[in-house]
This record gives structure tokens, C-alpha cells and sequence, in this order.
């Protein structure tokens, strides 16, 4: 317990990190994700190869390997002066893009054809038919899956600790710095991340209760 309560101020930004660095790169993950599996559901053909190449490329890239293009690639050909916090998150909501896509992109393909059949027989284009009839009907199946997935986001957030972001697994290197027996200081870590991952679950948890009740 003294390890936590002497280092307290410590802990309690590295929390708070990880929670924003989660929150950040899940909403780039999730917006990226429902774009791209636009994309891949397309008419398009270019569209649908592009997509396809956006979910091949980063899904079978190492994460530390995007995490080193984010941090001294970007900042030096696209965007000079970038905080490594949005750094990070750039990288981990990128990578995690290829998952939500695929999950998103099979939710879509169990709605009916014939529900986009009708839609586009009333005259609604391809985007009109994917945001009015199909994505709201898929968001049931994608539920569960998006919360698996946003709970690896959580975990692999501790590679941003490598990278000079404040967050729980760099605390935990901080206190092995300071000579802390390591047994506890990953207690503590790991508490923090299932406070994380729980409350990720029980949000979607709800959310899926909610759309069980809508349907």
C-alpha cells in the first residue's frame, strides 16, 4: 500500500492518462473504422481497394512499429511540434481502425440485401441507404465485438509509456526507477487497468441492454 500512497500524485496522472489517451484513440478509432467499412461495402471498386488496403496494411503492421512512424516519421515530414500524447493516440486509434472496420464491415453484412434493395428503390443513394437503414440496424451485432476490441485498445495503451506519454505502465517504470519491489507496483498497475476495462464493459454492457430493448 505505501508504494501507492507515497507516490499517490504520481499514479493518479498516470490513471488519468491512460483513461484519456483511450477515450482519444477510441474516437479516432471508431470514426476511422465506420469510414473505412463505408469504404469496403462500397460500389466504388477503387474505394473498396483502397479500404481493403487500409485494414491489410495496418492490421498485419506491428503496433510498436506504427508507434515508431507516429513518433519520428510524422513529426518530421507531416506535422513538426506534435505532443507526443497525440502522437499516440494517432498511432493506437489508427491501428485499431482495421479492427473496428472488420467488425463494423461483417455487422453490416448481416442486415438483409434486400433492405438496401429497398432503400435504393425509393430512390436513396449509397450513403443515405448505409447511415439511415443499414448502420443502425448493424450496430446490434457490432456492439459486442466493439467492446472487445476497445478493451485491447486499453491494454495496448502501455506501449505509448515507451514514448514519453504519461500513463500507467510508464508509472510503473517510474517506481522500479525509484527501487519499489516490482510484485507490487504491477498490482497496483494492473488494478488500474481492470478499473479501466470494467468500466468499458459495462458501459457497452448497457448500451447492448439498450438495443436489446429498442429491437
Amino acid at each position: 500500500m505505501n508504494v501507492l500512497l507515497d507516490n499517490f500524485p504520481e499514479f493518479r496522472d498516470g490513471f488519468i492518462g491512460t483513461v484519456s489517451i483511450t477515450a482519444v484513440s477510441s474516437v479516432i478509432a471508431l470514426v476511422l473504422g465506420v469510414l473505412v467499412a463505408g469504404l469496403r461495402v462500397s460500389p466504388v471498386p477503387p474505394l473498396r481497394i483502397f479500404g481493403t488496403a487500409w485494414v491489410t496494411l495496418l492490421r498485419n503492421t506491428p503496433l510498436t512499429l506504427l508507434f515508431l512512424i507516429s513518433f519520428f516519421v510524422v513529426p518530421e515530414i507531416f506535422f513538426p511540434g506534435m505532443s507526443p500524447f497525440l502522437l499516440g493516440s494517432l498511432a493506437l486509434g489508427f491501428y485499431t481502425s482495421s479492427f473496428v472496420c472488420e467488425a463494423v464491415r461483417s455487422g453490416i453484412n448481416t442486415v438483409p440485401l434486400g433492405q438496401a434493395e429497398a432503400a435504393r428503390s425509393i430512390g436513396m443513394t449509397f450513403s443515405q441507404t448505409l447511415r439511415i437503414v443499414v448502420l443502425p440496424q448493424a450496430t446490434r451485432t457490432v456492439i459486442p465485438p466493439l467492446s472487445s476490441i476497445f478493451i485491447a485498445l486499453t491494454k495496448n495503451s502501455a506501449i505509448a509509456g515507451a514514448f514519453s506519454v504519461t500513463e500507467l505502465f510508464g508509472w510503473q517504470k517510474l517506481m522500479s526507477d525509484r527501487g519499489y519491489a516490482i510484485a507490487p507496483v504491477f498490482i497496483w498497475v494492473a488494478l488500474g487497468y481492470l478499473v479501466v476495462t470494467f468500466a468499458i464493459s459495462g458501459l457497452f454492457w448497457l448500451v447492448e441492454r439498450r438495443m436489446e430493448v429498442a429491437r
